[in-house]
């Protein structure tokens, strides 16, 4: 039995499409929204459209942007021979947290899951072998210590070990399945810091 009016239904269904966002959070939002004035309600689906309009993918290192290259790849103070390979976009702003790391990024969007029908191919791991083509002296693997991301890591690792760049992988100060965004910046720093080679 339908509680509420077929356009709260949609709304509440579409909100809960979103990640983490179950029934019971979906309905407060749906109900958030509609107590919100006209204009706010107006700004909001104004920003999510703007957004899916102009936010693309980085030229040089695939994260999110709404410019041809993102700000840390127009920084010419970053250390562009250092790429440090993460799996999203939100694990490159947990590490740029930590104001300590001064190379470059690179996001694959997404990790290698053969259950899930992931593969090499769908992940960005071709742009990062053309970036490999430059001046590039190491490349620190930082993806999630789950199952995933530690086959991910170790496809990267036997694709760039023959190039003769270094590959290095942040240390375990990450627990295993934990997602890089959820942790804090002093275990990141020390995970970046006592990285290995792999």
């Amino acid at each position: 039995m339908d509680y509420y009016s077929g356009y709260i239904n949609k709304l509440i269904e579409q909100l809960s499409r979103l990640p983490g966002i179950g029934t019971k959070t979906a309905q407060r939002l749906a109900f958030h929204i509609m107590s919100m004035p006209k204009e706010q309600a107006a700004q909001l689906a104004s920003s999510i459209m703007e957004a899916k309009e102009h936010v693309r993918y980085c030229k040089c290192c695939q994260t999110l942007t709404d410019s041809e290259l993102c700000p840390i790849c127009r920084d010419a103070k970053r250390n562009q021979k250092q790429i440090m390979v993460v799996e999203h976009t939100q694990d490159l702003a947990a590490y740029e947290k930590t104001g300590r790391y001064e190379g470059v990024y690179h996001v694959l969007h997404g990790a290698i899951s053969p259950m899930l029908g992931i593969g090499p191919d769908d992940i960005r791991l071709k742009e990062l072998m053309q970036r490999l083509q430059g001046d590039v002296e190491e490349v620190i693997v930082a993806t999630n210590s789950s199952l995933e991301g530690e086959t991910t890591a170790m496809y990267i690792s036997k694709l760039i070990k023959p190039t003769g760049i270094r590959v290095t992988r942040i240390a375990s100060g990450v627990p295993v399945g934990g997602d890089l965004e959820n942790i804090d910046e002093v275990t990141l720093l020390r995970a970046l810091e006592g990285r290995t080679e792999l």
